[in-house]
């Protein structure tokens, strides 16, 4: 940019810059999503066979394998160190800085722009300690690191909160950087710091990379390192952890940008009780219609139903407007047993039933017979039951939680686009469901026969043929 150019032509550069500018190891392209890391881990893993060449070109000393060891420890050494200088730049360079400006930054816009990285500085100085007494200096490749990483795998979990705020910082900074005086400021900042010359959304953008690196690096160490190694178990349990925390995070991403939907799905119900769905709930496992048959009078009511984590939601459509859905009721999972039902008489209705299931609580007071219309409807719902109970253990081993701010924040926004006075959006239910993921059912079926189930074809109306046909309305 030109304001760096004459920054440069100016020399007013402080001594020894140019030392710091663009070492090899720091690499920032901001067009590189978390998916193709892992992707990309994939591709290096089953690349192995065509790098077995590169021992020819090592020469004298140690074997090749153990020459190839030596190599990935001191990179990985060497970009940890330089991660902590560059983090310890962040903190002290910028967000100090800021903090004395009090005329132009709030704490709120501080932590939108840098969101937890001071935590994430004070963990990565911990696990560096941690390397470092195992980095054998004298023999790196007699180094034994996988422990570290096993040691603070839940630690890395910390990187969940930082990639899901980076979008909003970079939308706060480009606000911010459209104002001269902020361009100055960061930029004075920048240079101060003796840091190189990379924007602040660069720098920003390392730790969204570095928690993505761990896994290519791990997967690098694995390969050159002999199964009889005393670092062979930790080095390949490590890799499979880091690759965990990896979806962990894409997983966390994907939960936090479902939350407006599901709050805006709410909001387009009509007649809504009690607390709202994203009170306890984050994440549709599935969806679609079944015939409900509840106690004490077995009445057939054909519902819509919407199975969250936790809880599942059922509605009624209306009679002419089908698009329409009007709340009726909702079921607590986390009490909630659910029983395959066999073709014919069922008890505790004493009713003939088909392609049936049953849902009862532990106290046995709350019993609902639910029937699909085909076997293979049930089957996908008996399914889908098994993911929910296996995503809430999910989220509590790993802690998943969403904050109060954030349920406030997504209800807000979705009051926001339905303002009163004015109609609701048409086809909520079916529109939301077109956006989401059912990572219950397999691959293989075509996601068109999902949306199937939530939108049954609807015979043709024989209602204006028969207003045509009365007396009354003839001339």
């Amino acid at each position: 940019p030109t304001f760096y150019y004459l920054v440069l032509k100016n020399s007013f550069l402080p001594p020894g810059f140019l030392n710091y500018l663009c070492p090899p190891q720091l690499r920032v392209n901001q067009d590189e999503p978390m998916e193709e890391y892992l992707a990309h881990l994939e591709e290096t893993q089953t690349g192995e066979e065509d790098r077995a060449g590169l021992g020819l070109l090592l020469g004298p000393g140690l074997p090749c394998k153990e020459q190839m060891r030596t190599n990935v420890i001191n990179e990985i050494m060497s970009t940890e160190r330089d991660y902590i200088k560059h983090l310890k730049d962040i903190c002290e360079g910028y967000i100090k800085q800021c903090r004395k400006r009090t005329d132009m930054f709030t704490e709120e816009q501080l932590r939108t722009i840098f969101g937890n990285i001071e935590e994430i500085y004070r963990f990565q100085r911990k696990f560096l300690k941690g390397l470092e007494k195992k980095f054998n200096k004298e023999e790196p490749h007699l180094s034994e690191i996988g422990c570290c990483f096993l040691e603070h795998q839940t630690d890395f979990q910390i990187y969940s909160e930082y990639c899901n705020n980076h979008p909003n910082a970079c939308v706060q900074l480009s606000k911010l950087m459209k104002v001269n005086k902020y361009v100055f400021f960061f930029e004075a900042c920048r240079l101060l710091q003796k840091m190189i010359d990379i924007s602040l959304d660069g720098f920003l953008l390392t730790p969204v990379q570095k928690i993505c690196k761990y896994p290519l690096q791990l997967a690098e160490l694995l390969k050159y390192t002999n199964p009889q190694h005393r670092d062979y178990k930790d080095v390949e349990a490590a890799l499979n952890a880091m690759k965990n925390v990896a979806r962990l995070i894409n997983e966390r991403k994907r939960r936090l940008e479902n939350i407006d939907k599901i709050a805006q799905w709410q909001s387009c119900i009509e007649d809504w009780e009690g607390e709202d769905i994203l009170s306890r709930s984050s994440d549709l496992i599935f969806s679609g219609e079944l015939t409900k048959l509840s106690q004490p009078q077995a009445k057939s009511q054909q519902r819509m139903f919407f199975l969250f984590d936790h809880q599942m939601v059922y509605c009624k459509k209306d009679l002419l407007r089908r698009d329409m859905l009007y709340y009726k009721g909702r079921v607590d999972m986390d009490h909630m047993e659910v029983i395959d039902v066999e073709d014919g008489k069922e008890k505790d209705f004493n009713i003939s039933v088909k392609n049936a299931l049953k849902l009862r609580s532990e106290a046995g007071d709350e019993v609902h017979l639910l029937c699909a219309k085909k076997p293979e409807h049930k089957q996908r719902w008996l399914q889908a039951f098994a993911d929910e109970r296996i995503q809430v253990q999910h989220d509590q081993e790993t802690g998943f939680t969403l904050t109060e701010v954030q349920k406030k924040q997504a209800m807000l926004n979705a009051c926001k686009s339905h303002p009163a006075g004015k109609p609701k959006v048409t086809r909520p239910y079916y529109d939301f469901l077109l956006r989401q993921k059912h990572p219950s059912l397999p691959t293989a079926l075509p996601q068109q026969q999902v949306f199937m189930l939530a939108e049954p074809k609807r015979k043709t109306s024989t209602f204006w043929h028969n207003i045509g046909r009365l007396t009354p309305f003839k001339k």
